[in-house]
């Protein structure tokens, strides 16, 4: 939420973004589809069961294509259910240890759902582009940021600063379509 509500800010929308009430109460999602848009889309749904207001549910992830496209929709868990940050990077790290050159690419893929009254309004996906770094840098970020190295900028994105990442990132450009969206259709 924090993030969406920085991203919201970094754009000038005029939205209010706020969690379901006893959100943490509630049933959650199992995110056991294999794409990002199924998961989202399954979110978006099972939530809207549960509210009358617009909302947004989104999943992402880490895709290397070198490694069949791992860890996927799997990037939160891929090193089980509950592994940090560190134990994460770790894992990749060794699964990318020989690897070179092209074989070092990778992108982050973001899926955002906006659903409303058990119906689906729009669905928006953005990636974002680089490649895998042998070492962590930054301190910043989250996940897998201090190893991935964007193209567009030649930093990690723990390296960015919140504002720098909110205009790169994956989940950035997916939330801005999303947003131009429901400006176009409000």
């Amino acid at each position: 939420m924090r993030e969406y509500r920085a991203l919201a800010g970094t754009f000038g929308a005029a939205v209010a973004l706020q969690l379901l009430p006893n959100f943490d109460a509630l049933a959650k999602f199992a995110e056991a589809a294999p794409t990002f848009g199924e998961n989202a889309v399954g979110k978006a749904l099972h939530y809207t069961r549960l509210s009358r207001e617009l909302l947004i549910a989104d999943d992402s992830g880490l895709v290397v294509p070198a490694l069949g496209g791992a860890p996927g929709v799997h990037s939160a868990r891929y090193a089980g259910p509950a592994a940090t940050d560190a134990i994460l990077i770790q894992k990749l790290l060794g699964e990318m240890r020989d690897k070179r050159g092209q074989d070092r690419r990778a992108r982050f893929v973001c899926v955002v759902a906006l659903a409303e009254a058990g119906d689906i309004r729009g669905v928006f996906s953005a990636s974002a582009e680089g490649v895998l770094l042998d070492a962590p840098r930054g301190a910043g970020g989250f996940g897998y940021d201090p190893i991935f190295l964007s193209s567009e900028v030649s930093k990690t994105f723990a390296e960015l600063s919140r504002e720098e990442k909110n205009l790169l990132s994956h989940r950035g450009k997916a939330f801005r379509k999303a947003l131009d969206f429901l400006l176009s259709t409000s």
